[in-house]
Parts: C-alpha cells; structure tokens; sequence
C-alpha cells in the first residue's frame, strides 16, 4: 500500500509539519483529478486539494495525492489494500469534503474522522465550490454548517443549534 503524498507551499526553508488550520476558518477538501475542478469520487480521486476557508476568502493549504486509487466502480484493484483508510487519515483535520460520489462504507468513515461529505452533482471548478462556500459564511449559514462551524469553533454556539 502506498502513502499519501503532501504537496504544500512552504515559506520557512524546512517545513515538517501540516500547516496548522486558521483559526475561526473552516478546512475543506476537495476531491480532484486535476487539481482546477472538483471532479472526482471520493475512492477515485488522485488529489484532494485543502483550503482554509473563512466569510473574507481562502488560502490553499496543501495538495494531498494518491497513487493508487479505486476505479469509479466503487472496487479497488487490489482487495487487500485499504486505500479508503488511507484516504480518510490523511485528511483528518478537515471539516469538510467535496465530491461528485462517495459510498455508503467511506462515507462512514469520513463521518467518524468528524469530516461532513457533501456529494456535488456535477464538476464545477474549486473557485466556484470555495465562492459558495465563502457566501454561506457571510450570509445565515444551513444548519448543518453552522453545526460543522460550532464544532470547528469557528462559531460560537447559540441556545437554537440544538434544535436541527
């Protein structure tokens, strides 16, 4: 089985470490082939390209990429290796993914690293996602993200986010 590689921008000469996440923002992974779009499935995707999100913009965190990745069948080449595992570990941290599919068992799995799926019906380009995602936190966010943003700490928690 092969790890995950990190691609990040670094400033500081040797840098060992994931970029620590900004506070009051949120980290998202997107799910890409390219590295322009969001256009992958979960168990397909080579990429997952990170960025920390906040209501004033975003910054691009890190490019986590995979060698060996599943067909878009939902089957791995090879049984034995536990790519999805792999996936879900190195994306711990974010709070939320990106992508065009993902299974019931991953899904599963992303949930229980406390990262919120969010299946996009068709390719659109990782500005586009990050806009929308920057105007819900400017405007009333969903319920559902203002839980992931409370959890992150991002947001303080109100008497009525109990009530979802």
């Amino acid at each position: 089985m092969t790890a995950a590689r990190r691609l990040s921008l670094v400033t500081d000469g040797i840098h060992t470490q994931r970029p620590k996440e900004k506070t009051g923002s949120l980290r998202v992974a997107i799910a890409t082939q390219d590295m322009k779009s969001l256009n992958a499935h979960f168990g397909s995707a080579k990429r997952f390209a990170v960025y920390d999100v906040t209501s004033d913009g975003w910054n691009f965190v890190e490019a986590v990429a995979f060698e060996n990745v599943s067909d878009e069948s939902g089957k791995h080449r090879n049984e034995s290796d536990d790519r999805i595992t792999l996936k879900v570990e190195a994306l711990k941290g974010c709070h939320l993914l990106f992508c065009l599919a993902i299974g019931g068992p991953s899904a599963a799995k992303v949930v229980s690293a406390k990262i919120h799926p969010i299946k996009v019906p068709n390719v659109q380009s990782i500005e586009g996602v990050l806009s929308r995602i920057q105007n819900m936190l400017k405007s009333a966010p969903p319920p559902w993200l203002r839980k992931v943003l409370t959890e992150a700490a991002a947001i303080k928690k109100t008497p009525f986010d109990d009530e979802d």
